[in-house]
């Protein structure tokens, strides 16, 4: 079960998720979860950046419409994808001062088959570090 975790300075909380638990919800459910976990992420890390005054994106909806309507496109999903990966990246480097989240890697690996269903986890992975940090410091 996630955990939640309260942004101080945004009147919002942000979860601590299984990244197992999110590989499986999103196979079970065959995508769908994906999308409302692609918002929930993005409106949590904009959230978080508003209150400490870092650019983390600041509208969801916008994420979400790309990576499916926009996939009619083609190329919506794959700058939504590029954009959420450096966004992950700039709040662990706020939140822990360093991040560990390859972006380059992490978008070539989402284009190959198969590997390509780690790259939420692992996203889901490094975001609970942050979300780690900002509950060990509202504590």
């Amino acid at each position: 079960m996630a955990q939640q975790v309260p942004i101080v300075g945004a009147g919002s909380s942000a979860k601590i998720r299984s990244p197992i638990g999110v590989f499986f919800l999103i196979l079970i459910t065959l995508g769908i979860y994906g999308i409302f976990w692609w918002y929930f992420v993005n409106r949590e890390m904009a959230d978080y950046g508003q209150a400490n005054g870092v650019d983390l994106g600041d509208n969801p909806v916008l994420s979400v419409l790309a990576v499916t309507l926009g996939a009619l496109l083609i190329i919506p999903p794959f700058v939504s994808l590029w954009r959420t990966l450096r966004r992950i990246e700039r709040a662990q480097n706020h939140a822990l001062g360093s991040n560990n989240v390859g972006v380059v890697l992490l978008f070539i690996l989402a284009f190959i088959p198969l590997v390509n269903l780690a790259v939420l986890p692992i996203m889901q992975s490094n975001l609970n570090q942050v979300w780690e940090r900002v509950r060990g410091s509202a504590a």
